[in-house]
């Protein structure tokens, strides 16, 4: 019989509804999961236990007295380590925050509490989220799930990790370029980016900036869109949630689950390896191939096709520098030596560019989205690789080189993730297999603007039927092997920042 912790959040809360498991025994499970396998992969950095069985006792009597219970009730969650949490230690990743107890929590924290989630843990990210390797020097490195040698990507790295590891069942991301979805990829696990304003952030430095959103990670589909439900808002203290008076225009978790069987046969499909100027390794290339072998007879049409997205590593080089001098440049200015490498060398290419610079960003990135919106009326979702390359070692800040030619910046490396991003269509990776290294195999589905609610139908269908195929399914990590290794923290390098 499978642990509480492995079972989907879906059924987990069907089950805690008819009151056949208690919420408590669920948050043991979590618990007694973290304390085996945590030490070997460093996924989950703080803990709330106390509060946590608190909540986890008052959702039990819930269910017992007959009380309204939300979407979430007695699910434990894990929250990035860049999100708010009220009186539990947020770092962001960074010495200068080491020892930072939000009073309130970010809003989208607030509204998975109020859906009855349990908040238990927080989840380690790279320094302010800079970068996809999930390593800072207040918590050290985060391991990958199927080797912790090798990088969890970032920088929702321990989110993803924990959720492979069945740490908990459901996990928070956020996304800039690829910041959910490319550690999803390496983690065997879902994560989605939607679109822009669907889930609502106040705390974003440039609020009418599309860049980072923040977005559901699960082990499904049925589990992303579940928290997709709770998290999604019209919060008008961010400018891209915009509302209707009195009209409410986001939220409600049945709105995001699938409603009912989506027919994949009736959808037209375009595949590409590379969106046209990804640098992708040839082993990706060839993995990819296969899994477009395998999906395209389920579609009315599968051709091979990409939108325009030409201009896109400059532009997002520097619109995702402007979010840096917005964040960062104070630091920068006052304590410099406390800011890691990701950080300084944004804020300082930021401080290269010039007005007519972001202006021509902003106007690339606008031919882009367009290109998105017109490629869209053609097709119904768009799949490519998730991620460029393999998982490396964590002890490489980031890979220098993809096949022999050198990358562009310690972010060139993501151009699959941030091409999309750029055009803020939602997308939602999934693990399809595994590669020719044995390790998990994503890729990353685009629909069209909007269409949040499609893309999780269309990915739930996906699935299904890739659920029913060795080559395709999920994999599981070796929980029995992590338990067994040596603490990831006794690793040279573990602490440093590269």
């Amino acid at each position: 019989m499978a642990d509480l912790c492995d079972l989907s959040a879906v059924e987990l809360r069907r089950l805690i509804g008819r009151g056949d498991i208690s919420p408590v025994e669920l948050l043991d499970s979590c618990l007694d999961r973290i304390a085996r396998i945590n030490p070997a992969v460093n996924a989950v950095v703080a803990l709330d236990i106390d509060r946590a069985q608190e909540a986890a006792l008052r959702a039990e009597v819930a269910v017992r007295q007959g009380e309204p219970l939300g979407a979430l009730h007695g699910i434990p969650v894990g929250i990035k380590d860049t999100e708010d949490t009220a009186g539990l230690r947020t770092t962001y990743g960074s010495p200068i925050h080491a020892d930072n107890v939000p009073a309130r929590d970010l809003g989208v924290v607030a509204r998975l509490r109020g859906a009855g989630a349990i908040v238990l843990a927080k989840t380690n990210t790279p320094e302010f989220a800079a970068g996809a390797n999930t390593r800072n020097v207040v918590y050290g490195a985060t391991g990958n799930a199927f080797d912790p040698t090798l990088s969890a990507a970032g920088s929702s790295g321990g989110s993803a990790v924990a959720l492979a590891c069945g740490m908990v069942p459901l996990a928070s991301g956020s996304d800039t370029g690829g910041s959910l979805r490319n550690p999803a990829a390496y983690a065997g696990i879902v994560g989605m980016r939607p679109s822009s304003g669907l889930v609502p952030n106040e705390r974003r430095g440039l609020g009418w900036a599309n860049l980072p959103v923040n977005g559901p990670m699960a082990r499904t589909v049925g589990d992303a869109a579940l928290m997709l439900g709770a998290m999604a808002d019209d919060d008008p203290r961010d400018p891209l949630a915009y509302t209707l008076p009195g009209e409410p225009v986001r939220g409600r978790a049945e709105r995001y689950e699938p409603p009912h069987p989506l027919d994949l046969g009736e959808l037209r499909v375009a595949f590409t390896e590379d969106l046209g100027f990804a640098p992708t390794e040839q082993h990706v290339r060839r993995v990819f191939r296969r899994r477009v072998a395998a999906l395209s007879p389920l579609f009315a049409a599968a051709e091979t096709a990409t939108p325009d997205c030409t201009g896109a590593d400059e532009a997002f080089a520097i619109l995702r520098a402007a979010q840096f001098l917005a964040l960062h440049l104070d630091n920068y200015r006052v304590r410099p030596q406390q800011l890691g490498p990701n950080v300084r060398t944004n804020v300082e290419e930021g401080l290269g560019y010039t007005l007519a610079d972001y202006a021509q960003a902003a106007r690339i990135q606008t031919a882009i989205y367009r290109s998105f919106v017109g490629f869209f009326a053609r097709y119904d979702l768009l799949i490519s690789p998730t991620i460029t390359l393999s998982p490396r070692p964590w002890s490489e800040l980031y890979p220098t080189e993809i096949d022999g030619v050198a990358t562009r910046s310690y972010f060139h490396w993501l151009a699959l993730a941030y091409g999309v991003t750029l055009a803020g269509h939602p997308v939602i990776s999934l693990p399809l297999g595994v590669d020719e290294a044995g390790l998990p195999f994503g890729v990353q589905v685009v629909a069209r603007r909007g269409g949040d609610a499609v893309l999780l139908a269309a990915a739930a269908a996906i699935e299904a039927h890739c659920a029913r195929s060795p080559d395709l399914m999920r994999p599981i990590p070796d929980l029995d092997g992590l338990a067994n290794r040596n603490p990831i923290a006794q690793s040279l390098g573990f602490l440093d920042r590269g």
